[in-house]
């Protein structure tokens, strides 16, 4: 069996006595008037953190391609209308990149911005790698004319490892890389990242990290292959779900968990720059669950719901099991799951319910928001 190499504790040993340090669970007065720059915005993490960021009074400013379905969530949340600025453009583009930097001025920068699905990555590899490298790359080099800015998040994915189907979760120190385009590339984006930091940004002062999140499940997705929105599809037309490989294990997470984790992490650099480095941002490593798992409790949920079910043959190659070692995110940031599977498909599937019963997106979102931040207390 391949060994893992150092021990847990080096991971999170240098982080244990700064947590007492930094306010809990999560600080809205740290956001008011700050200027984030947010890219990405129109997609559906993107949305919920930009409506989630002005709910706190930040001064956001989007930078993204235009949103990619219909209906789309930042439509619903009447975005446009709210944000500080809203800019179309490719994250590739390096004038419209420095246009959004010079527009505003950030002090904190979330990138989101990506092409962020396996199959569509073997559709178009270059333009998944040009768009998650590349993008990357124009972003941080863009920042070095940032004179106010503080700290920059990067979200990569969980699929930045080396993924040796083995029995351990996958933690922050563990090889790198992809067998497939979008995983290659989000790799590729972290080697990037860790270039920009060491060569420029961190002479600056500028403490950047990376956030690698788990699958996210939520209201307000409309992406194709994406588990839950393609079984809500499915069962509002009554059409049959296929599930191409039930037994694939993944650690599931509403959409909330990381983005809480993402501010979290933003709030810390800028109190403590030495945390800069990478983190993980999932469910406890014994609550990775198979597609199986999470398509039996969204029937339940929803009240029915035919399936077929794959072999597992079915498409290129994707990974069969995947869980990540989130010990650094709890002890260094104080960053834990609040809400369970059973409890994270029930109000994903709530939410699209919701809608189509003619309640608001703004509604829901804000429903949402409200009981996950009293279970955040």
């Amino acid at each position: 069996m391949d060994q893992r190499p150092g021990p847990l504790e080096d991971l999170v040993k240098p982080a244990d006595a700064q947590i007492s340090t930094l306010p809990a669970p999560l600080d809205p007065h740290f956001w008011q008037g700050r200027r984030v720059l947010l890219t990405g915005h129109t997609g559906f993490k993107g949305s919920w953190l930009a409506w989630w960021l002005q709910r706190m009074g930040a001064q956001v400013h989007g930078l993204a391609l235009a949103p990619a379905t219909e209906p789309a969530l930042f439509n619903l949340l009447h975005l446009e209308r709210d944000l500080a600025g809203h800019q179309i453009g490719d994250v590739t583009d390096k004038a419209a990149v420095s246009r959004a930097v010079r527009e505003c001025n950030p002090e904190v920068v979330l990138h989101l911005a990506a092409q962020a699905l396996v199959r569509p990555g073997y559709e178009d590899p270059l333009g998944t790698f040009a768009t998650n490298v590349m993008g990357t790359a124009t972003l941080l080099d863009a920042l070095r004319q940032a004179p106010s800015l503080r700290v920059a998040v990067v979200v990569t994915t969980d699929k930045v490892y080396r993924n040796r189907e083995w029995a351990f979760p996958y933690r922050e120190t563990d090889e790198l890389g992809g067998h497939d385009p979008y995983s290659a590339s989000k790799a590729a984006s972290e080697l990037v990242l860790d270039c920009w930091r060491s060569s420029w940004l961190d002479r600056q002062g500028v403490a950047v990290a990376s956030a690698r999140a788990g699958n996210v499940i939520g209201g307000g997705d409309w992406s194709r292959e994406r588990l839950l929105p393609d079984a809500v599809r499915a069962w509002q037309a009554g059409r049959v779900l296929e599930v191409r490989r039930p037994s694939a294990t993944r650690p599931w997470q509403h959409v909330l968990e990381p983005l809480c984790g993402y501010l979290r992490l933003a709030e810390a650099l800028w109190l403590m720059p030495q945390l800069a480095g990478a983190y993980n941002f999932g469910p406890p490593t014994q609550e990775a669950a198979t597609v199986r798992s999470v398509i039996e409790q969204a029937q339940q949920a929803w009240g029915g719901g035919k399936v077929l079910w794959g072999d597992g043959s079915e498409g290129p190659h994707e990974a069969g099991w995947l869980a990540l070692e989130v010990a650094k995110a709890r002890e260094a940031l104080g960053v834990q799951p609040r809400w369970g599977l059973e409890q994270a498909v029930e109000r994903t599937l709530q939410w699209y319910r919701g809608l189509a019963e003619g309640a608001s997106a703004q509604a829901l979102c804000e429903a949402d928001l409200q009981a996950f931040m009293r279970d955040l207390a």
